[in-house]
């Protein structure tokens, strides 16, 4: 079997946050095709992905797909010298994804037999609220009761006022052409009485997860903890500062009691080392489809199991994000949970053949080979945004 085509397809859609969604289909000369993902924050990102992409399926056709560490390796060194990080380890995992879509389907075994088995049945998630529905208290207490009620357990949330004020088209903190970093003590006091709202409304049975989305300064980062531990019995504060500064990450940790999540900005098992050895993170949330794929996610997990450190995958994206990251959670003991943009998946029916089944709190894998699930491609063609 041989790889004949790398093909991105960039997809127009209203079921994702940016509103587009960028695939990725690997083709072989058996007719045998894998599905991978790589959906980026940025309308410019995914369009230059497309690109990168095709200049990589030139390289790969003709390639034996089943040799997927040696193919993950071929990719990533290509871009060494130029910087091994950030979008060269993205199209590293969309392909990784796919790849290992192909080995399953040829094999006839979902992808989590391949890795080594299952150590559970079903994989535990934590959500998010919908936010834009927080008008008012009796809306979020709404919304969070409806969280509650569906069965999960964990839910995560970004109390601070921050993208959704934009100026001029620009995010709040980037409107000046640099991060700020800040945030004033109005925004603050207002973050904590909406924490406060949501705790008192999920009860104490529920983990709290708060998202800083790695925009803070290091006093900022520190006092914004200090008031949500104040306000609501927080259990982890995620990603404090902006992820290229490992020390800045290390004054938060050494004044906050909050347990600290870190890496969905983290590429390859090379990122996470100098976070684990120096103690910087209590839970690590590597995304699959950013940090390297389903190969590079095991490691990473790995690593993490030596630690005695959960792992707890991150996702802002589509059904591929969510699927190859359960894939490989079936497989990993050190796992806490797996992270879902909304409680309720039915937004993603139109894209696949057949619906995430995420009833009570838990996404059920099918035992069907590969990643268990096909993209709709009528759906798929008639969505597709054409880059020139």
């Amino acid at each position: 079997m041989k790889i004949t085509s790398v093909r991105p397809w960039l997809i127009r859609s209203d079921a994702s946050y940016w509103g587009e969604y960028l695939f990725v289909e690997v083709t072989t000369d058996e007719g045998v095709s894998g599905w991978g993902e790589i959906t980026t924050t940025t309308r410019l990102a995914n369009r230059a992905l497309c690109t990168i992409l095709r200049q990589i399926g030139v390289a790969l056709t003709g390639e034996d797909p089943a040799r997927i560490e040696y193919l993950w390796h071929k990719i990533f060194r290509s871009f060494t010298y130029m910087g091994s990080r950030g979008a060269a380890v993205e199209c590293v995992s969309a392909i990784d994804i796919a790849l290992w879509d192909i080995r399953g389907k040829v094999l006839g075994k979902p992808i989590y037999e391949l890795l080594g088995g299952p150590v559970r049945d079903e994989i535990a998630l934590y959500t998010h609220p919908n936010q834009a529905k927080f008008t008012s208290n009796e809306a979020v207490v709404r919304e969070i009761r409806d969280i509650v009620e569906s069965g999960h357990t964990a839910l995560k949330f970004d109390p601070f006022p921050h993208q959704g004020r934009a100026v001029d088209g620009q995010p709040r903190e980037q409107r000046d052409g640099y991060l700020d970093g800040g945030m004033t003590r109005k925004d603050e006091r207002e973050a904590a009485e909406l924490t406060a709202l949501i705790r008192e409304t999920a009860g104490s049975d529920v983990d709290i997860l708060i998202d800083a989305h790695g925009r803070f300064d290091v006093p900022t980062a520190i006092r914004l903890c200090r008031s949500l531990e104040e306000a609501a019995k927080i259990d982890w504060f995620e990603e404090p500062c902006p992820p290229e500064s490992l020390n800045a990450l290390k004054q938060v940790r050494e004044k906050v009691s909050t347990a600290i999540s870190w890496g969905e900005r983290g590429h390859t098992k090379w990122d996470f080392v100098p976070v684990l050895e120096n103690k910087l993170a209590d839970y690590i949330m590597p995304d699959v489809t950013w940090t390297g794929g389903i190969t590079e996610l095991k490691k990473i997990s790995a690593l993490c199991e030596a630690y005695y450190i959960p792992v707890s995958p991150h996702d802002a994206a589509g059904p591929i994000n969510v699927v190859a990251g359960a894939q490989v959670m079936m497989t990993v003991p050190n796992f806490y949970k797996l992270e879902t943009s909304e409680w309720n998946l039915g937004k993603y029916d139109h894209l696949i053949d057949r619906p995430l089944d995420v009833s009570n709190g838990s996404l059920k894998l099918t035992p069907k080979p590969g990643l268990g699930v096909e993209m709709n491609r009528d759906y798929l063609q008639n969505h597709e945004i054409e880059l020139a």
